[in-house]
């Protein structure tokens, strides 16, 4: 493939991947034009005028003007018409065009890939999905990743790749820690090899924290600072925390191992070396079955969550749950009202089906490189 790429200083150099052309990135990212940028995207087809950017950012006039000129001459702002003014001339009015650039999330899962092309607004456009066997080696799977994300994306211009997959891992340096069930990936740089590969920018994260950062931009929460858990029960089990409206990774980047608690000691073996462990728990009593089971396992750890964190709200997901969700609703809730009861409050915590279904996860991961552009926090 012959594409081209242009990094923080749109230097246009080449690579494998499409790489928004002609944007420069670093400017992107400035504060300032974050704030207009996210006031444009709010404002959708209807668009906005530059005097209500300078009014609603604080910025002046000529300054939302410097930055809607660049904007423009990058493609990412189009006129939306004119809009009659109290006095003087006709405002002209702006806004975001969508697809002007896109983002990849890249969901990996035990067996699973999917990948989504997102654009500006984080609608996807485009999704393949793919079998996969996450232990068939690091180099074999970055291969198979990155043939699907090429052909994914084509010529379209990127921002970059949103990779996410289950834990432990060190966000901040896109290297894995020991994954359970699949002890060779410890310590391998997953950033730095699909980076290489692709040559675009990659950001890694545990996919349950991505489906928690599409969940706390999507509105998913009742308000912008609520706190939740999304508590992700597919292959394996695992939580995505949301404290304050914003991603909780920790001091590690090692938060939400949620499925490693012990609640049973001296029970079953889990992959993670521990015995009676929620993950395994669950995983048990679906295999055999016994939904109703399952469902008040991971009751027991949502309760556990919501003594330990006082969360507004629990947000359940993955194929395990989609394949029965009033059962898994039902249970869950069931467990946190008794324990609401117990403690003398008047309702438990409210339990809801994650919105987003199959692909929240992959969806999630492409907003780790949508959301900086908009000045939303990652956490």
């Amino acid at each position: 493939m012959n594409r081209t790429y242009a990094g923080p200083g749109g230097d246009g150099r080449r690579g494998g991947g499409t790489v928004a052309s002609g944007v420069n990135l670093l400017a992107l990212r400035s504060h300032n034009t974050a704030l207009v940028l996210d006031l444009l995207r709010a404002a959708g087809e209807s668009g906005i005028s530059r005097l209500e950017l300078a009014e609603r950012t604080g910025l002046t006039p000529q300054a939302v003007s410097k930055i809607i000129a660049r904007l423009r001459a990058d493609g990412l702002v189009a006129e939306a018409g004119r809009r009659a003014s109290t006095g003087g001339k006709p405002r002209t009015v702006l806004r975001l065009v969508p697809g002007a650039v896109h983002a990849v999330g890249l969901h990996l899962d035990r067996d699973e890939l999917r990948a989504v092309l997102c654009d500006l607004t984080g609608a996807v456009v485009a999704e393949r999905r793919v079998p996969l066997d996450l232990g068939a080696g690091a180099e074999a799977v970055v291969e198979e990743a990155a043939r699907e994300v090429e052909a994914l994306v084509g010529e379209v211009a990127v921002l970059g790749l949103g990779a996410a997959l289950p834990g432990p891992l060190d966000h901040r340096h896109g290297v894995l820690h020991r994954v359970t069930g699949f002890p060779e990936w410890d310590g391998f740089p997953l950033r730095e090899a699909l980076a290489r590969r692709l040559a675009m920018p990659v950001v890694v994260d545990k996919d349950t924290n991505a489906a928690a950062l599409g969940l706390a931009l999507g509105g998913a929460a009742e308000t912008t600072d609520a706190s939740f858990a999304y508590l992700h029960l597919g292959t394996g089990l695992g939580a995505g925390l949301v404290i304050g409206g914003a991603v909780h990774r920790g001091a590690r980047t090692g938060a939400g191992e949620f499925g490693h608690q012990v609640i049973q000691l001296d029970g079953p073996p889990c992959g993670c070396g521990n015995r009676g462990c929620l993950e395994a728990l669950c995983l048990a009593a679906v295999a055999r079955g016994d939904v109703p089971e399952a469902a008040r396992v991971l009751g027991v750890g949502a309760a556990n969550l919501a003594g330990l964190l006082d969360i507004d709200l629990v947000l359940l997901g993955g194929r395990t749950v989609a394949a029965h969700p009033e059962s898994f609703v039902r249970g869950v809730g069931a467990v946190l009202d008794a324990r609401a009861l117990r403690e003398g409050a008047t309702a438990g915590v409210p339990v809801a089906i994650a919105p987003g279904g199959a692909r929240g996860v992959a969806e999630g991961a492409a907003q780790l490189l949508l959301a900086p552009l908009f000045g939303r926090t990652d956490g």
